[in-house]
Protein backbone atom coordinates (compact mmCIF):
# COMPACT_ATOMS: atom_id res chain seq x y z
CA UNK A 1 0.00 0.00 0.00
CA UNK A 2 1.36 3.82 -0.65
CA UNK A 3 -0.85 6.33 0.24
CA UNK A 4 -4.25 3.84 0.90
CA UNK A 5 -3.67 2.61 -2.55
CA UNK A 6 -2.79 -1.20 -3.39
CA UNK A 7 0.87 -0.92 -5.44
CA UNK A 8 0.17 -4.78 -7.21
CA UNK A 9 -3.12 -5.82 -8.91
CA UNK A 10 -4.74 -8.21 -6.81
CA UNK A 11 -7.67 -8.50 -9.02
CA UNK A 12 -11.53 -7.13 -8.58
CA UNK A 13 -12.94 -9.54 -6.07
CA UNK A 14 -10.25 -8.75 -3.69
CA UNK A 15 -10.11 -5.68 -0.43
CA UNK A 16 -6.75 -4.57 0.77
CA UNK A 17 -7.20 -3.39 4.53
CA UNK A 18 -4.45 -0.84 5.40
CA UNK A 19 -3.56 0.85 8.80
CA UNK A 20 -4.94 -2.37 11.17
CA UNK A 21 -3.50 -5.14 12.88
CA UNK A 22 -3.67 -8.43 11.12
CA UNK A 23 -5.80 -9.66 14.07
CA UNK A 24 -7.98 -6.98 14.06
CA UNK A 25 -8.40 -6.88 10.29
CA UNK A 26 -9.11 -10.76 9.59
CA UNK A 27 -11.97 -10.41 12.25
CA UNK A 28 -13.22 -7.18 10.83
CA UNK A 29 -13.74 -8.87 7.31
CA UNK A 30 -15.49 -11.84 8.87
CA UNK A 31 -18.02 -10.06 10.11
CA UNK A 32 -18.30 -7.57 7.61
CA UNK A 33 -17.25 -8.92 4.07
CA UNK A 34 -17.86 -12.75 4.56
CA UNK A 35 -14.91 -13.48 2.71
CA UNK A 36 -13.68 -17.06 1.34
CA UNK A 37 -10.12 -16.73 1.60
CA UNK A 38 -7.96 -14.37 4.24
CA UNK A 39 -4.31 -13.87 2.93
CA UNK A 40 -2.15 -12.44 5.51
CA UNK A 41 1.85 -11.95 5.87
CA UNK A 42 3.94 -13.08 9.05
CA UNK A 43 1.52 -14.42 11.45
CA UNK A 44 2.95 -15.46 14.87
CA UNK A 45 1.29 -13.54 17.75
CA UNK A 46 -1.72 -14.93 19.85
CA UNK A 47 -3.93 -12.42 18.37
CA UNK A 48 -2.95 -13.99 14.97
CA UNK A 49 -3.76 -17.39 15.81
CA UNK A 50 -7.10 -16.24 17.94
CA UNK A 51 -8.17 -14.30 14.64
CA UNK A 52 -7.39 -17.31 12.45
CA UNK A 53 -8.94 -19.57 14.88
CA UNK A 54 -12.08 -16.99 14.34
CA UNK A 55 -11.79 -17.33 10.83
CA UNK A 56 -11.60 -20.96 9.90
CA UNK A 57 -14.59 -21.79 12.48
CA UNK A 58 -16.46 -19.50 10.13
CA UNK A 59 -15.93 -21.10 7.31
CA UNK A 60 -12.79 -18.93 5.80
CA UNK A 61 -9.67 -20.07 4.09
CA UNK A 62 -6.35 -18.71 4.29
CA UNK A 63 -3.18 -18.67 3.27
CA UNK A 64 -0.70 -17.41 5.77
CA UNK A 65 3.13 -16.79 5.99
CA UNK A 66 5.59 -17.06 9.07
CA UNK A 67 9.19 -17.46 9.21
CA UNK A 68 10.73 -20.35 9.61
CA UNK A 69 13.06 -22.75 7.73
CA UNK A 70 11.63 -26.17 8.85
CA UNK A 71 9.07 -27.92 11.26
CA UNK A 72 10.67 -27.47 13.84
CA UNK A 73 12.15 -24.30 14.19
CA UNK A 74 7.87 -22.97 12.87
CA UNK A 75 6.96 -24.85 16.39
CA UNK A 76 9.64 -23.26 18.55
CA UNK A 77 6.60 -20.10 17.94
CA UNK A 78 4.15 -21.24 20.71
CA UNK A 79 1.44 -19.93 18.77
CA UNK A 80 2.25 -21.22 15.53
CA UNK A 81 2.46 -24.40 16.57
CA UNK A 82 -0.46 -24.46 18.63
CA UNK A 83 -2.13 -23.67 15.37
CA UNK A 84 0.39 -26.96 13.68
CA UNK A 85 -0.86 -28.95 16.48
CA UNK A 86 -4.40 -28.65 16.26
CA UNK A 87 -3.89 -29.32 12.58
CA UNK A 88 -5.43 -26.09 11.23
CA UNK A 89 -3.08 -25.86 8.28
CA UNK A 90 -3.38 -28.36 5.06
CA UNK A 91 0.00 -27.16 3.32
CA UNK A 92 3.02 -25.93 4.81
CA UNK A 93 5.14 -24.91 2.46
CA UNK A 94 8.94 -24.04 2.91
CA UNK A 95 11.29 -21.91 0.61
CA UNK A 96 14.53 -21.01 0.01
CA UNK A 97 16.19 -17.96 -1.32
CA UNK A 98 13.93 -16.10 -4.69
CA UNK A 99 10.98 -18.49 -3.86
CA UNK A 100 12.06 -21.67 -4.66
CA UNK A 101 10.06 -24.47 -2.94
CA UNK A 102 12.40 -26.46 -0.27
CA UNK A 103 9.93 -28.90 1.17
CA UNK A 104 6.22 -29.18 1.30
CA UNK A 105 3.86 -30.73 4.22
CA UNK A 106 0.38 -31.94 3.71
CA UNK A 107 -2.31 -33.19 6.46
CA UNK A 108 -3.04 -36.90 5.21
CA UNK A 109 -5.11 -38.80 7.81
CA UNK A 110 -4.40 -36.32 10.95
CA UNK A 111 -0.52 -36.36 10.35
CA UNK A 112 1.93 -33.97 8.93
CA UNK A 113 3.87 -36.09 5.71
CA UNK A 114 6.60 -34.70 3.66
CA UNK A 115 5.66 -34.35 -0.46
CA UNK A 116 9.66 -34.65 -1.03
CA UNK A 117 8.02 -36.22 -4.53
CA UNK A 118 6.73 -32.98 -5.27
CA UNK A 119 10.01 -31.12 -5.24
CA UNK A 120 11.41 -32.67 -8.71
Amino acid sequence: MYKGIPQNDVGLRTDVLDNVSKSLGMRMAVRTMAPQIISTDEIGTKEDVEAINYGICSGVKGIFTAHGNDIEELKLNKYLNELYEEKIFNKIIFLEKRGIIKNIYTLDKNMYISDDQNME
